[in-house]
């Protein structure tokens, strides 16, 4: 993609494989399935093989191509194991999005313990460095990919109760833009995608709950959270031809949600 084709459709993704990480569901599901429809093939990765292959199959009555590899991103074997298969079935890897995440815990720093500090490590940011150190080479190889992390808007604030959460996502965020520098020379493109509230289970707790999701929407702009299809489609644009010269940005989804008052987490 170093020099496109001005004929090439803008958000056209036919013959790119994608790896989804955490795409049995949510953002990753969402973002899997468009791609697929934007022509990528795609490898639905979470915990679950059961899981995937759900996803998988709904791709392929849809008339997309995709197959499942389940994967504990926590775990650097099995991160290794999810690329050897992709690499196998499809022989290169153009797209990475790094979707999995984890957080065990909700309240203050004071009352972390060291399993649930290396539980959010170990999946929000060493999972990243395995990855790109694992298929960013292939990438630069060939002279093009895209890595992305989807990180959180929580990467720009404090929390008196997210405080290492939002920690590992800033630091997503800072990991980006180091990737970025470093892959360049090779056209690959690194960024970070920040949704704000999202309708996923993952953050079932802070929607549910009707004085929380009034005090986290109530002062964004469009009043309201997003749906996962909301967040996909800046991942298809940063995957596409439209995104080729975008590089250790951080795009914020959030819905206006950080350019107004934010309110005490706790209040």
């Amino acid at each position: 993609m170093t020099m496109s084709d001005p004929r090439q459709p803008l958000f056209d993704l036919t013959g790119k494989v994608a790896v989804v990480t955490g795409s049995s569901r949510g953002i990753g599901r969402a973002i899997a399935e468009r791609m697929a429809e934007h022509g990528a093939k795609l490898v639905i990765s979470s915990r679950k093989q059961e899981a995937c292959e759900e996803v998988a199959a709904a791709i392929h009555a849809n008339g997309g191509e995709a197959f499942a590899h389940a994967c504990n991103v926590s775990r650097r074997e099995e991160v290794e194991a999810l690329v050897a298969a992709a690499m196998a079935k499809w022989g290169r890897i153009d797209i990475l999005v790094c979707n999995a995440s984890a957080n065990p815990t909700y309240g203050p720093v004071a009352s972390l313990d060291d399993a649930a500090m290396d539980k959010i490590f170990a999946a929000n940011i060493k999972s990243v460095v395995w990855f790109a150190n694992l298929v960013a080479p292939q990438m630069a190889e060939r002279g093009d990919g895209t890595i992305m992390l989807i990180s959180s808007v929580g990467g720009f604030i404090g929390s008196d109760v997210l405080g290492f959460y939002n920690m590992s996502k800033a630091a997503e965020q800072s990991l980006a833009r180091s990737l970025a520098l470093e892959w360049g020379r090779g056209n690959v493109r690194v960024n970070c995608i920040a949704p704000g509230l999202v309708r996923t289970d993952f953050s079932r707790a802070l929607w549910q709950d009707e004085a929380s999701f009034a005090r986290l929407t109530g002062t964004s702009a469009l009043r309201r959270m997003a749906e996962p299809d909301e967040i996909a489609g800046t991942a298809v644009y940063l995957a596409s031809r439209a995104g080729s010269f975008v590089t250790g940005q951080t795009i914020v989804v959030d819905g206006g949600r950080l350019i107004g008052a934010w309110p005490a987490s706790s209040e």
